[in-house]
């Protein structure tokens, strides 16, 4: 679940975002929305503590996130949070096997090659194990990134643009992929995009519509996509 209350992020020297208060139930669907500059992917930063709030309070899987920091707070992430960014961030030198092993040093854990294996063929990727990034499509890449990313099995997972610069058929299969996955977790997801195919496909789920700058009343959108 995320709630949060009186949510800003202040950029130094740049504009205040204000955010919209929200309530996601464990297993619910967020769709985050609003123009290019918004405050998309900073909203998504929050979520996952990747930044900390200027004020207000968000917190995501049980976990008020103001109370992390540091180390606390990366552990905390790579346990409860799987963040599938719009860069993939796959590690060109490693393996496939070995980018999904970074999920486990990141959260503190030893490595498990039978729980790399099951991801992996949970997402039909299963014989890319050996090969390097530079060797993946974009569409087992966008795959690989995804297994890493429900791992640990995730309580929440944060989706940042995951269908920009794909085609109609993959970003309908990108979308079917995370909502399965997600589902699979029984983990809360989250789709930051400006994509009308997503809000299409994503059409039942929470709206959280973005304006940007922070206003008296950002209000949260309780409606369903168009």
């Amino acid at each position: 679940m995320i709630s949060s209350r009186a949510l800003q992020y202040q950029y130094p020297d740049g504009p205040l975002l204000g955010f919209a208060d929200v309530e996601l139930p464990q297993g619910g669907v967020l769709l985050v929305r609003g123009a290019s500059g918004a405050g998309k992917s900073t909203w998504l930063a929050l979520a996952a503590g990747l930044r900390g709030a200027s004020s207000g309070v968000i917190t995501v899987a049980g976990q008020s996130l103001g109370e992390l920091a540091g180390p606390a707070r990366d552990a905390w992430r790579a346990r409860h949070v799987g963040f599938l960014p719009q860069r993939l961030h796959l590690s060109e030198a490693l393996s496939v096997a070995d980018n999904l092993a970074l999920a486990y040093f990141a959260a503190g854990l030893a490595r498990d090659n039978r729980a790399i294996d099951a991801a992996l063929a949970a997402l039909d990727v299963a014989e890319l194990a050996v090969r390097k990034p530079a060797q993946l499509s974009g569409g087992q890449a966008q795959r690989v990134a995804l297994a890493r990313s429900v791992l640990l099995a995730p309580k929440v997972i944060l989706a940042d643009e995951p269908t920009a610069s794909l085609d109609d058929d993959n970003a309908r299969d990108a979308l079917t992929l995370l909502q399965a996955t997600a589902s699979r977790c029984g983990a809360s997801l989250v789709v930051a995009t400006h994509d009308a195919r997503v809000m299409v496909a994503l059409a039942q789920a929470q709206v959280l519509q973005l304006r940007g700058r922070a206003s008296p009343q950002p209000g949260l959108v309780q409606e369903s996509a168009p």
